[in-house]
């Protein structure tokens, strides 16, 4: 099985190298720089041509690329919080691509396949957050040619070794092949382990949107905390009516005047509460004694028809408060 799969790979190298990065920048975790290594040894040894495999590997990316950036555009943050809930690694890969984002623009698509949990949220990011579509394709092909150039390099420099790899992998037969697809295995059950640990870890009691709208409406009202990123705002700058916005500034500075018996409740939009599960364990952490995540976040309370306020389209930074005597 393994020398008919390395045959395959010396005759069908491009190809291969085609679809394994089209499925792979289409969200599947299978990871297409061995791919692209081997292309490189297969390069040196001439056996393939740099070109054709760069040519391929970068056309493959910026069709799936287009095909998320055109959903982001469409569907602006659904696509992202869609992307979150199958992610292995749910809690930041929204947030820090947004974050990302904020500070490069369009040049995120440049280092975005380099960044784990980058390479598919970066092109739907970039798409709802309005970026056109001509600056889209110039960062998204530099990028992409960047990436695959620097695995194709590292197959061709350490040809020989991938060589010696390739065959002792031959020389072993199936089990080899059944190795690494073990190891395939391991690594997705490895990151859904992580995640369901963060899960359990960050699990608290949460506060429903009907027992905060009630809430609201008492003397003793909690101070609302929207813990979303600025990013995640530009995306969707529905707010609750009142939130105090936390941004980069960090807990301490947006909470400083906030006394500790004060009852807080904290929400975002991402899968579990993740988001303002952390936060609400900071809080508890730095003394405050009455911190609830809101049960389903932005969303659930949207869905139970209450009301929410809108930000201004360019204000989605941090705010003061006043507390009541």
């Amino acid at each position: 099985m393994a020398h008919e799969i390395i045959a395959l790979m010396a005759q069908y190298g491009v190809l291969l190298v085609f679809l394994n990065v089209l499925v792979t920048q289409l969200g599947v975790p299978v990871p297409a720089v061995p791919t692209l290594v081997v292309a490189g040894a297969l390069v040196a040894g001439g056996q393939a041509t740099a070109m054709a495999v760069l040519l391929v590997a970068v056309g493959a990316s910026l069709i799936s690329d287009a095909l998320w950036f055109a959903a982001g555009r469409r569907y602006g943050g659904g696509v992202m919080r869609l992307l979150c809930r199958v992610s292995l690694s749910p809690d930041s890969c929204v947030e820090r691509s947004e974050l990302h984002f904020q500070r490069w623009r369009g040049q995120v698509l440049l280092i975005a396949k380099f960044v784990p949990g980058l390479a598919t949220v970066a092109p739907p990011l970039t798409g709802a957050m309005g970026l056109s579509f001509p600056t889209f394709l110039l960062f998204d092909g530099l990028g992409s040619l960047l990436w695959a150039a620097a695995a194709v390099g590292l197959g061709y420099v350490f040809a020989a070794q991938i060589d010696d790899l390739l065959a002792a992998i031959a020389n072993a037969g199936a089990l080899a092949l059944q190795a690494m697809l073990l190891l395939l295995a391991l690594y997705v059950f490895a990151r859904w382990w992580q995640r369901r640990q963060l899960l359990r870890a960050l699990r608290m009691a949460r506060i429903s949107v009907d027992e905060l709208h009630h809430a609201l409406q008492s003397e003793a009202a909690p101070l609302v905390l929207d813990v979303r990123a600025p990013g995640s705002r530009l995306l969707d700058n529905r707010i609750l009516p009142g939130a105090l916005l936390l941004g980069e500034r960090g807990i301490d500075r947006a909470v400083h005047d906030i006394p500790f018996d004060h009852e807080l409740v904290v929400y975002c939009n991402c899968p579990n509460e993740i988001s303002a599960a952390r936060v609400a364990k900071v809080l508890i952490a730095q003394g405050y004694r009455r911190v609830r995540p809101l049960l389903g976040g932005l969303e659930a309370w949207d869905a139970a028809g209450y009301r929410f306020d809108r930000l201004p389209l360019a204000d989605s930074s941090p705010q003061a408060v006043d507390l009541p005597a």
